[in-house]
């Protein structure tokens, strides 16, 4: 069986400001530096081209420790993988990371400055992190957030040995606290000065993200918190659905590297009411076998991902039910018209370089004017359709579901590195995707609608309901059971929630987000599903 296109583990290198058609031999002086007689370094396509026989001798390829091949003359360096670069009044310094499909890992190039002023050094210097960085932020100062229990445990050694080491290569500043308690996150960035930081870097599972975002939005300035500082994330848990959204992996080291050429991105986030509580959800809420699955499994975390499939296969042939009241404000139900809707956004003009502020501007039937520099000063924006203890809206449609197997809404495609749940997403459209299917169906028809979500044709399998809208309210029907929201457990009580578009910000490896299409009938947006870039942000 085919497998579902998921974040690819292979970065990509991405042409940055410069003309990526230009031939490798079509090097002008200005590009080019020589550095003595043995080398010269120059700029080609969307690589800087290091011409070494020394260097290029100890990169080649090797077989059980030992080179495999002839030794190449010269050696291409993405730009997409240049971490840093400066020039001392003796030497020329290069950071840049070694990539496969996995890991990330740090090399470092010196060389003396032989026969080459320094003027004429530092001013090649600045052109090659121009074309290193392009619109990204050069050295952000990042909060980061460590949580030692996050997953099957480990985030500490990611960190330390992964993920530090890169972003110490490309001068980040960095300020680390390692999360005691949970909750703590919540507190940490309720008070975290924001001009002292660009981002803030959960190293975790999709909890602590959850936390930076609850943070940010608790604040008397919530609305500018939640636009100043971006969140990013580095995967160390069972999910890691945000940093598969953002970062196009699911794998730390290549995450660290789209942090660090991360692009400010705006982010959809949801309010989401119970009893007197407003939470903000980034990714999604589920009611139903995926919530039962994620933290009925809370015992089997050292599983990792894993422990997911093990509770689907427990609960798949219980042929258990969920009943509940749902009432939703749809703006599109027919899936001809979501896919119409998804490839009018995905080919906009402005769909690839949409960025932070021009939420306001969108066409969406929910858009929220968050960038007025009034509201950013303020706390959360009003709630449009009331919380979950008001009347509900008029043209609200309510319906009682029995049997109800799943329900299961969010802003962003993928959930976890293998669960496209939401083909026709797009977080920053300023509406949420709901799916829903009924529980009494066969444990054969079960399988085939779980497995048609990896093999990329969930969102026309006829198992399931899929619908954009923009607000709903779920109330459950039994006495306990689970409630998830991104992945939290939260009290097992009726619950509200409506969009905010454009409320939150991340950085993003492209300045957009790895959106998976709606496999089956095209593969818009698709540009992560054969670990290629689809271009300049």
């Amino acid at each position: 069986m085919a497998s579902e296109p998921r974040p690819s583990d292979t970065t990509p290198m991405i042409s940055v400001a410069y003309d990526a058609t230009e031939s490798p031999s079509a090097v002008t002086a200005k590009e080019a530096l020589k550095l003595g007689h043995d080398v010269t370094l120059s700029f080609s396509g969307d690589a800087l081209i290091v011409k070494d026989k020394a260097i290029a001798k100890r990169e080649r390829s090797k077989f059980c420790g030992v080179p495999v091949g002839a030794a190449k003359s010269e050696l291409p360096i993405p730009f997409y993988n240049v971490l840093w670069a400066e020039v001392t009044e003796s030497a020329l310094l290069i950071d840049y990371a070694t990539v496969s499909k996995s890991h990330a890992r740090p090399r470092k190039l010196k060389y003396p400055l032989d026969g080459v002023t320094l003027e004429d050094a530092a001013a090649w210097i600045e052109e090659l992190l121009k074309r290193a960085y392009g619109t990204s932020q050069r050295r952000k100062r990042a909060k980061v957030l460590v949580n030692p229990l996050a997953g099957p445990g480990g985030a500490d050694k990611i960190w330390e040995h992964t993920v530090k080491p890169l972003f110490e290569a490309a001068r980040m500043t960095l300020d680390v606290s390692r999360t005691e308690f949970h909750g703590e996150a919540i507190a940490i960035c309720e008070k975290l000065d924001l001009d002292a930081y660009d981002v803030v870097i959960p190293c975790s599972g999709d909890g602590l993200p959850y936390e930076v975002f609850n943070g940010l939005g608790k604040r008397p300035d919530g609305r500018r918190a939640l636009r100043q500082l971006a969140v990013a994330h580095i995967p160390c848990g069972s999910g890691n659905g945000l940093s598969c959204n953002i970062n196009g992996t699911y794998k730390p080291g290549p995450a660290a590297l789209a942090i660090i050429k991360g692009v400010r991105t705006p982010l959809d986030l949801m309010s989401v009411t119970q009893g007197d509580q407003r939470m903000l959800s980034f990714l999604s809420q589920s009611f139903g076998i995926v919530a039962e699955c994620d933290l009925g499994t809370e015992n089997l975390r050292w599983m990792g991902a894993a422990r997911f499939d093990i509770g689907v296969v427990q609960r798949i042939f219980t042929k258990r039910t969920w009943p509940c009241e749902v009432s939703v404000k749809t703006v599109i139900s027919d899936k001809d018209e979501i896919k119409a809707h998804y490839r009018k956004e995905t080919n906009s003009a402005d769909f690839h370089i949409r960025r932070e502020g021009d939420a306001a501007s969108s066409s969406s039937p929910n858009a929220d004017s968050v960038s007025s520099e009034n509201e950013a000063g303020e706390g959360l924006p009003p709630l449009k359709y009331g919380s979950v203890n008001d009347k509900l809206p008029a043209d609200w449609e309510t319906t009682t579901l029995d049997d109800l197997g799943n329900f299961y809404c969010g802003n962003m495609g993928y959930m976890a590195p293998n669960a496209n749940f939401f083909a026709a997403a797009l977080p920053n459209d300023g509406l949420m995707d709901l799916v829903i299917n009924d529980g009494t169906i066969s444990a054969m028809k079960y399988v085939d609608l779980m497995t048609s979500i990896e093999s990329g044709h969930f969102f026309n399998n006829p198992l399931i309901s899929y619908r954009k809208i923009v607000a709903y309210r779920l109330t459950p029907k039994q006495k306990t059971g689970y409630l998830s929201i991104d992945g939290e457990a939260v009290p097992f009580e009726p619950y509200q929630v409506e969009i905010h578009q454009g409320l939150g910000t991340v950085l993003s490896k492209r300045g957009r987000y790895e959106i998976p299409g709606p496999m089956g009938w095209d593969r818009l947006g698709s540009g992560v599903v054969e670990g290629k870039s689809n271009g300049t942000p």
